[in-house]
């Protein structure tokens, strides 16, 4: 694999990030949903400071692209303004939280995040900036394949628990347990070495055989996890997938015309709240099977400055040949920002060409090296081993 500068850490409002295309500056979601007037805002911004196009990201966050060092200011007035500003990039950094969008009015979804986002707000965890929180409770969990750390779930018979991300069992909490065992389990991540250098992760100090101290161990097993969701009507609204993570702005406006608000998704799907026919709008995925959901693709080049090819017109021509029950990830470099973790087929493209990977991720050795975009095109069985 091709050497790589590999920052650690993810954009943010107040920190934004430089790519090829101009600043990418990300908007995070307070609880995962946008009010309608949000969701908007958010699109007039994109198109007045940035270039228009706006990323859907696999932590359910949404990205404003193409925004110049003077537009920064002005996004983050506007940002505020909507109140989806944080204080400092600090705070910004912390407030790191997935939730299930499949929650309802007056459950505890909502409530945890809030309470959460809080704690993490008034505290001073010294975290990687890629260290996250899930809230997946549900009767079935929904985010076992989004990035956690630490995970916020039910057993079988309903009840809470606390799960490190990496360990088979979790704790059995109650309700006014949840949040300071959440900390205690954070503190303990830090003060076991599991954030030296920036990037660490709590599935990789498990895996080192870390012990959890025995008031944060538990034997409750978590609830069976769902199917993946897939575009279309759901009891909480309309599930409308987004092509390789990116819209013009024109498509979100649209999208904040439909309902009162959008929920955030890991998927790289919006769900439309309360919606009962699927939006129409040109770049959304509104069927189950669409060969389009088969393919994970980054930016790619011009837009990221690390990447070596375009990645998603070629992941565009490969998707009708990729199996249903199959992934393919596109990568322009070996960082693998749309997706760290395996696929069926992982592309990852060098100076020398794209490597192939089966059925690991961007940091896996490849099987083939050096293949080219358009030999890929007109022999897709080189993936599968054709050759």
């Amino acid at each position: 694999m091709s050497a790589v500068a590999i920052k650690g850490w993810c954009p943010g409002a107040l920190r934004p990030m430089l790519s090829g295309d101009g600043l990418v500056v990300r908007v995070r979601p307070h609880g995962g949903r946008l009010e309608a007037k949000q969701a908007a805002g958010i699109a007039e911004l994109a198109a007045r400071y940035g270039n228009g196009l706006i990323d859907v990201t696999s932590r359910a966050n949404l990205q404003i692209r193409g925004v110049s060092d003077q537009g920064h200011l002005p996004v983050l007035n506007g940002l505020a303004q909507l109140g989806l500003l944080d204080p400092d990039p600090e705070t910004e950094s912390r407030r790191n939280i997935l939730v299930t969008p499949f929650w309802n009015v007056g459950d505890e979804s909502c409530l945890l995040a809030g309470d959460l986002e809080q704690a993490l707000a008034d505290g001073a965890l010294d975290l990687p900036t890629k260290f996250g929180f899930a809230i997946d409770d549900g009767r079935e969990r929904v985010l076992m394949g989004a990035s956690a750390d630490i995970r916020i779930e039910r057993d079988g018979t309903g009840g809470l628990l606390l799960r490190a991300d990496g360990a088979e069992l979790g704790r059995s909490v109650t309700r006014g347990e949840v949040v300071s065992n959440v900390l205690a389990l954070a503190n303990w991540f830090v003060a076991s070495g599991g954030a030296k250098g920036g990037r660490g992760r709590m599935a990789t100090l498990i895996a080192t055989g870390a012990k959890l101290p025995e008031g944060l161990r538990g034997d409750a097993e978590p609830a069976a996890v769902a199917v993946g969701p897939r575009p279309g009507l759901h009891p909480h609204g309309a599930m409308v997938g987004v092509a390789f993570g990116q819209l013009p702005h024109a498509a979100l406006t649209h999208l904040a015309s439909c309902a009162p608000a959008l929920r955030m998704t890991p998927w790289r799907m919006i769900l439309v709240e309360g919606a009962r026919e699927m939006p129409g709008g040109e770049g959304f995925i509104t069927e189950a099977d669409d060969p389009a959901l088969r393919v994970i693709a980054c930016s790619g080049a011009p837009r990221c400055r690390e990447a070596h090819a375009d990645t998603r017109a070629l992941a565009a021509a490969l998707a009708p040949h990729i199996a249903p029950d199959a992934r393919l990830h596109v990568s322009g470099c070996a960082k693998g920002c749309a997706h760290s973790g395996p696929a069926a087929l992982t592309l990852v493209a060098t100076r020398d060409g794209f490597d192939l990977v089966r059925f690991g991720s961007t940091r896996d050795m490849p099987v083939l090296r050096g293949l080219s975009g358009a030999e890929i095109v007109k022999d897709p069985s080189v993936l599968m081993g054709g050759r």
